[in-house]
């Protein structure tokens, strides 16, 4: 008896798990890591979300906010030959939500117009709800 409900609670658990996961409408993703392999790593997850027609909400903060301002560039890396920066505006062209987190812009001196395209800055609120939101997963790096 003891085994069977062993087997019956395990069971439970991997349905819900996978039930939840096909409910699963995306992937939210925080980035604060200044390591590019790091930085790529968030993208090349964020991409392969994206495929999988799934929504992805990006946060970018400290120094990666550096990946939303014009002119700052990140290292080209292997196998592909392609920077982290390159990855995050493929990102954006598919479909990706980016933001910088509100405190990035004034605590580097800068503004809103040194931003890519298509980046905005986060409010808190919003970022807050969206981590919150048991239909998507989270990826913090």
């Amino acid at each position: 008896m003891k085994k069977f409900l062993s087997v019956a609670a395990l069971g439970a658990f991997l349905f819900s798990s996978s039930a939840i996961a096909g409910e699963n409408k995306g992937l939210n993703v925080v980035l604060t890591a200044k390591d590019a392999q790091t930085q790529m790593m968030a993208m090349v997850l964020s991409m392969m979300t994206l495929k999988q027609k799934k929504a992805v909400n990006m946060t970018l903060c400290s120094s990666a906010g550096d990946l939303a301002v014009k002119g700052k560039e990140s290292p080209l890396l292997k196998p592909k030959n392609k920077s982290p920066k390159m990855m995050l505006q493929a990102l954006i062209k598919s479909g990706a939500k980016v933001e910088v987190c509100p405190l990035y812009l004034p605590n580097a001196n800068l503004d809103k117009s040194v931003l890519l395209e298509g980046i905005n800055v986060a409010k808190p609120q919003n970022v807050a709800k969206e981590l919150l939101n048991n239909e998507y997963s989270t990826l913090s790096y």
